[in-house]
Parts: structure tokens; C-alpha cells; sequence
């Protein structure tokens, strides 16, 4: 085996040894007694406390300095069974949503590098956008990306950004990372996200994100329409409906 496998092998270990130690003590530990207790080196400890403080599986207690298992940690075993309910749960919501907009809508969940959808529902209009279930979508040219983004842990935005290529898929994605800060700071103020013809030319969309009780996004809900239909009173009633519609599926993680 290569030294860097190996080394990324040791850093699992070390990952797993200290979610068990906090399990197993069942109180917060400071820094120092985390080090000793796993032999680990502060300086190699201290970037793992950061990188799991950050995705919130460990929570970090400032005065005392200590640390203990974050929401995030506690959410891995319901995650299955909530999302399946969630699902299930979500094409009634998704239903009234398109019935009251007369717009297509969906509800996809955050993977990390990407967004899918998993329920969707289509406008009865003749002119639409379809909803397939299993569409990848990339974070920063969709509605529901951005709507994800702009509501992720400060830390895990900065590491999606510092990383991201902003390959175009039409003429109006976002070019550069400094304009999508940008709009990801007006969708966190707002409360939901537009994509204007940013992933496919000739439809706009509006998302918002749908967040776990600890207020971690798990996905979005949006509402996509045909750009020539994108006028003001049909966008100011999709995004009050947008917003119960959100509200709703909250209501049924919580």
C-alpha cells in the first residue's frame, strides 16, 4: 500500500476513535484530554476538530474549550428513515404547490457535490419544464444548489468555493465565484434562490432551501417555469407558495 493510502486510512481511524471516545464518555472533552486519550498529535488533532466542528458533528463549547458530538452526528442514523418519510410525504405538498402556480415543481436533496431530485411534479400547461426523478444538478447554476449553498455552515460554503469550477452549462451561469458570493448573500437574506436560465436556456426557476431541525439544509424545493411566463405577479405568487410549501415539508423532518 502507498503512503497515501495509508495516510488516509490512519486519518479514518483517527476520525472513527474520536467519535467513539465522545460517544462512549458521553461528556465534552477539552483539546488536551482528546490528544491524550487518542495519542494523537494536538497539531494533527486540532484539523480534525475543525473539519468535523464544521460539517457539525462535533460541537465546540467556547470558555471552557471543549467538545462534544454535534446535531449532525445524531442525524446519521435517522437520515435513512427521515428521508424516505420525507419522499413520501413530499408529492401531496408538491401537488398542491404546482396546483396553486400552475408551475412545475420538485424536491431535490443535497449530495454534497451536487443536488437531485427525488419528487416531482409537472405543470399541467402545455408549455413546461418536466421533472424526471434522478436529474443530477450542479450547486452553483441551479436554483436549488444556491438555495443549498446559501444556507450551508459558513465552513463547508468556504470549502465548496475554494474548490468549485465554474464550467458553464449556458450562456448565463455564473462566471465567476465572487458574483455567485453575491447571490448566495441575497439568497440568504431573501430566503430562496433564482437560477435564470443558468442550467438549461429558457427556464427559470426559484428555490428554497429545506432544513433538518438543527437548521442543516437537506435539500430545496423549487418551482421551474418557461422564462416567457417569468413575469412579476407570477413570481410573487410562486415564491409565497414556494414558502408554505417549504414551511411544510419542515414541518414533516421536524
Amino acid at each position: 500500500m502507498d503512503r497515501a493510502n495509508v495516510v488516509a486510512v490512519k486519518s479514518a481511524d483517527r476520525v472513527l476513535d474520536l467519535l467513539e471516545l465522545l460517544s462512549r464518555k458521553g461528556r465534552a472533552m477539552s483539546h488536551t484530554d482528546l490528544a491524550a486519550a487518542l495519542a494523537i498529535p494536538k497539531s494533527s488533532l486540532t484539523q480534525l476538530l475543525r473539519n468535523l466542528t464544521g460539517r457539525g458533528y462535533l460541537k465546540f463549547a467556547p470558555g471552557p474549550n471543549t467538545y462534544e458530538l454535534g446535531p449532525a452526528f445524531f442525524a446519521l442514523h435517522r437520515q435513512d428513515r427521515g428521508e424516505g418519510n420525507l419522499i413520501e410525504r413530499a408529492r401531496g405538498i408538491l401537488e398542491r404547490l404546482t396546483a396553486a402556480t400552475h408551475e412545475s415543481s420538485a424536491l431535490s436533496l443535497y449530495r454534497r457535490e451536487y443536488v437531485e431530485r427525488v419528487c416531482g411534479v409537472d405543470s399541467p400547461q402545455a408549455l413546461t419544464y418536466r421533472m424526471a426523478v434522478g436529474t443530477r444538478f450542479l450547486l452553483y447554476s441551479s436554483s436549488i444548489g444556491k438555495a443549498v449553498l446559501a444556507v450551508l455552515p459558513d465552513a463547508e460554503r468556504e470549502r465548496y468555493l475554494g474548490r468549485v469550477k465554474l464550467v458553464p452549462k449556458t450562456d448565463a451561469t455564473v462566471k465567476s465565484v465572487a458574483e455567485l458570493r453575491r447571490q448566495l448573500a441575497k439568497a440568504a437574506k431573501e430566503g430562496f434562490a433564482y437560477s435564470h436560465g443558468e442550467h438549461m436556456a429558457g427556464v427559470a426557476a426559484i428555490a428554497a432551501a429545506v432544513r433538518r431541525p438543527d437548521g442543516y439544509p437537506i435539500g430545496a424545493v423549487n418551482v421551474a417555469i418557461p422564462s416567457i411566463r417569468f413575469k412579476p405577479a407570477l413570481r410573487a405568487l410562486c415564491v409565497r407558495e414556494l414558502l408554505a410549501a417549504r414551511e411544510a415539508l419542515e414541518r414533516e423532518l421536524s
